[in-house]
């Protein structure tokens, strides 16, 4: 596939001339230098509409579907560790594959968005959750199930990267808006999936294998309309932004006239990003840090928390309704903290009151686990709000679509690195212990440095700012 877009390629035109400060086109832009702007033959409103509609349905279904295959697993953690005949360890082993996967193919994101595209690079995402989902509950043994989970997850990991890209190529004007969104949806499906899974498999006839392999419909109907956007809008061009704009943001453009750059003009995200090295900078590694460790407690409670609940002597379909309620807590909360967020200098704030409600929910859970259970579940549901504030920082800590996509995978993928760890210790604690006691303090424990992590990715610089700094 070329990084030529395939059809409504639109022309680079001659810079107009400088807008009074009332002008509209200068009310619209995302700031003081747009690098781009969109030729007089873009389309019409109404072709511009409907992509649009269909851009922001894409990314709702793909957001559903970034999660289902985990949360749906841990509802089913203990069936499945007995149909496959699995310790303690391995089952740890089994809830570290997302963090892992997400760090390996996360790292791939970038390149393959500059070869295929970003449209196409998710909508083969979406294909590889379906394929993963349908071949996972034919496994016969721990090796077959780990693969298929694996291509499922890989599906995951590239979208999950490629998001913020693409909400910061289209909507640059509502980067806070449209991040809440898909984080809305994101957490609707991962507490969809805690909700339904365990009361669906018994409807189903109670085969863990049939729980599971049913979250392959939803994953399949969000390819439909991705193949949409690939086909009738050449979203196959690379997300970066033209080699002008390393110092300002990305194009300007409605959302409802997505226009593209031709791919010469957005060919490499390190020509347009010169000297900017991420591995040097404090706040990437930073948002590093701060997205990982979040990530440990969001795998650790989606593989965990059941059974933890379970231990405390909850019944099976309650304890997954206790993850629904931890996971639909970023229903709202996605949408309203994002917001919020885009329009602070500093999330330090924000990082301070997630953790102090983690903090809040890990003792009770210590102290009191059934007895407190739904307040728990309320309060850790607050604390996972880290992830679409991560997602926010991420968007806000790069001046440039071509910096975002290298923060973006790089602040994704190093901390799904750094996250990998965190549930098979559990795993181990678990199996030593007999108890959930330890896995509880550990928890606790990884919230310290990831408040610290993220006061300090929540100051206002860019990684642009501190390549300049360096130089």
């Amino acid at each position: 596939m070329s990084d030529e877009p395939q059809t409504q390629i639109q022309q680079i035109q001659p810079p107009p001339p400088p807008q009074t400060p009332g002008s509209p086109a200068l009310t619209k832009s995302l700031g003081p230098a747009p690098s781009v702007t969109a030729s007089a033959d873009s389309p019409g409103p109404r072709t511009g509409v409907w992509f649009t509609r269909l851009l922001v349905a894409g990314l709702v279904l793909a957001a559903l579907n970034l999660r289902p295959a985990i949360t749906s697993l841990g509802a089913l953690l203990e069936e499945v560790r007995d149909g496959l005949h699995m310790s303690g360890s391995v089952a740890g082993v089994l809830t570290s594959v997302p963090p892992f996967c997400f760090a390996v193919f996360g790292f791939a994101a970038p390149r393959l968005a500059r070869r295929f595209g970003p449209g196409a690079v998710v909508c083969a995402g979406m294909v590889a959750i379906t394929a993963g989902l349908l071949i996972r509950p034919l496994a016969g043994g721990t090796a077959g199930f780990l693969a298929a989970s694996a291509v499922a997850l890989m599906g995951i990991a590239v979208s999950n990267v490629l998001m913020p890209v693409i909400v910061k190529r289209y909507f640059p004007d509502r980067v806070g808006t449209m991040t809440g969104l898909y984080s809305m949806a994101l957490a609707l499906g991962t507490a969809l999936a805690a909700a339904v899974t365990v009361p669906m498999t018994e409807a189903l006839g109670g085969s863990w294998r049939t729980g599971l392999g049913v979250w392959a419909v939803l994953a399949a109907l969000a390819v439909l309309p991705w193949l949409g956007l690939v086909r009738e809008r050449g979203t196959s061009a690379s997300p970066s932004s033209s080699p002008s704009s390393s110092s300002s943001p990305s194009p300007t453009s409605s959302p409802s006239h997505a226009a593209t750059v031709p791919g010469p003009a957005q060919a490499s995200v390190s020509a347009s990003t010169p000297g900017l090295r991420l591995g040097r900078s404090r706040t990437a590694w930073a948002l590093a840090c701060f997205f990982g460790l979040q990530a440990t407690g969001a795998y650790i409670t989606m593989g965990w928390m059941p059974q933890i609940f379970r231990d405390a002597g909850i019944s099976a379909g309650t304890a997954g309704l206790l993850l629904a309620v931890i996971m639909v807590m970023g229903v709202p909360l996605a949408f309203v903290i994002p917001r919020t967020a885009a329009r602070m200098k500093h999330q330090g704030p924000i990082v301070i009151a997630l953790g102090l409600c983690g903090l809040s929910a890990y003792a009770g859970l210590y102290l009191a686990p059934a007895e407190g259970a739904w307040v728990w579940a309320v309060l850790l549901g607050i604390s996972n709000c880290s992830f679409p504030l991560a997602l926010t920082m991420i968007g806000k800590r790069s001046r440039t679509g071509a910096g975002v996509v290298r923060l973006s995978a790089f602040a994704q993928s190093t901390g799904y690195l750094i996250s990998i760890p965190g549930p098979l210790l559990v795993g181990v604690l678990y199996q030593h212990t007999g108890g959930p006691g330890l896995p509880i303090a550990l928890m606790a424990t990884f919230l310290l440095p990831q408040m610290v992590a993220g006061i300090v990715a929540g100051r206002d610089r860019t990684i642009e700012d501190e390549a300049r700094m360096r130089d």
